[in-house]
């Protein structure tokens, strides 16, 4: 059977570079139009990216600004960045597992366990807020590294033992903050302050929308070289010259506009960077290439080569290292941490955000961005429907339904690549 596994798993891959040849071949003898055929060929055969999850935003955007004009406000958008990081942190976590086509159902209650270990370290024990931090995210590395060796040499489903994490890192969450239920931080806690009161000068955003705009123009220049020693059609220079402009005036006017209020707060900033890093590292490092082979077809990676099993551990690490970090930022924003931290929709909205992102459930596909986009979509549900004052009840029924459209339509473009031969 994982013969006949990996036998169709190569007439996939060579069906998939067959049509990406015929699309080489196409812009290379037709120029702009045949570009174009080729974008049309590929969203007709299912290669949607993040068209969807972009075209969604944008009609949310849309329908909560004709209902509550203040939605689309400096203030508003501000505040959407500022909460939607924590949460989003955690949802990079998730897209990495998903990548495996694996899942990680106990993200919240790690979180939650986590910031519990940073928060009595800091306030009960005394212990500086540096080693507090490394200790709640070496709590999340250690989960991570047990899940890894639950699957890798024990066998046990992912989705059993995240689910018995969830319960059990809950439980461990209460018997670290014992008595006291609740620890309120510091007043002048450096966390505190980095999550919820610092904020880039003008100087600053507009210095990193530059660098931002550099970067991009790097990496595509690098792009074109690759491209042409490997004998593949380069991309064109004056397309990366008119898309570098496009990304430098939308990203100065959103800074210009966010600015008239309080500008960029540093948690999305660093949300932002961890989002940028980690399509790096999926993208462009031999890491990454081994992740999306595993999750497409793991007997045909291993037969490759690929030793899934680091894979894997590697994964499973950094999921849960992510969920850690996101929940003492949680922690930082809403200065305290409870019996209720990363118990209540954390969980399943981290896991929603990197699905409605684009990232598919059946594994080998998704981009960090994934995390970026899918939580703005769910901050922005939430945001618009409370400037609505419509009850929280609307607002799961609302999560679910995109969530349900979301794998919909990731089942439908899945079906529509594999009739036509492009994996």
């Amino acid at each position: 059977m994982s013969e006949t596994l990996a036998k169709d798993t190569d007439d996939a891959t060579r069906s998939a570079v067959a049509a990406d040849a015929a699309d080489e071949r196409l812009i290379r003898h037709q120029g702009l139009q045949g570009y174009l055929h080729a974008t049309w060929a590929r969203l007709k055969g299912g290669e949607l990216g993040m068209l969807p999850v972009v075209f969604g935003l944008i009609v949310i955007c849309l329908v909560f600004q004709l209902n509550e004009p203040t939605f689309l406000s400096s203030r508003n958008l501000v505040s959407i960045t500022q909460f939607a990081a924590p949460t989003g942190v955690i949802a990079l976590g998730i897209v990495l597992v998903l990548l495996l086509g694996e899942i990680d159902l106990s993200v919240g209650s790690v979180s939650g366990f986590a910031a519990a270990t940073m928060a009595v370290l800091v306030v009960n024990q005394g212990q500086s807020l540096l080693f507090s931090m490394l200790a709640g995210i070496g709590v999340g590395l250690a989960i991570g590294c047990l899940y890894a060796f639950l699957y890798v040499k024990i066998g046990v489903p992912s989705f059993v033992f995240s689910l018995a994490g969830l319960l059990a890192f809950q439980g461990a969450l209460l018997y670290v903050l014992g008595d006291q239920g609740t620890i309120v931080l510091p007043q002048d806690s450096g966390l505190r302050e980095f999550a919820r009161d610092k904020f880039l000068t003008d100087a600053q955003a507009y210095g990193l929308v530059a660098l931002v705009v550099v970067g991009y123009v790097a990496s595509k220049l690098l792009d074109i070289r690759r491209r042409k020693a490997a004998g593949l059609t380069p991309g064109s220079p004056v397309a990366v010259a008119v898309k570098a402009a496009l990304l430098g005036l939308g990203l100065g006017y959103l800074t210009y506009y966010l600015g008239i209020d309080r500008g960029w707060s540093y948690l999305p900033v660093l949300f932002a960077f961890l989002v940028v890093v980690m399509d790096f590292a999926l993208r462009r490092t031999r890491w990454g290439r081994h992740v999306f082979a595993t999750g497409g077809n793991e007997e045909a990676a291993r037969r490759s080569g690929i030793k899934v099993t680091r894979v894997y551990v590697s994964v499973f690490a950094l999921t849960s290292s992510f969920a850690a970090l996101g929940g003492i930022l949680l922690a930082g924003q809403l200065t305290s941490v409870s019996q209720s931290s990363g118990t209540t929709d954390t969980n399943l909205t981290a896991i929603a955000a990197a699905v409605i992102g684009g990232t598919s459930l059946f594994g080998g596909r998704g981009s960090a961005y994934s995390a970026l986009l899918g939580i703005i979509v769910l901050q922005s549900i939430q945001s618009g429907l409370n400037l609505m004052n419509v009850d929280s009840s609307v607002r799961f029924i609302v999560t679910g339904a995109v969530l349900l459209l979301a794998v919909a339509i990731d089942s439908v473009s899945r079906r529509a690549r594999s009739s036509s031969g492009r994996g």
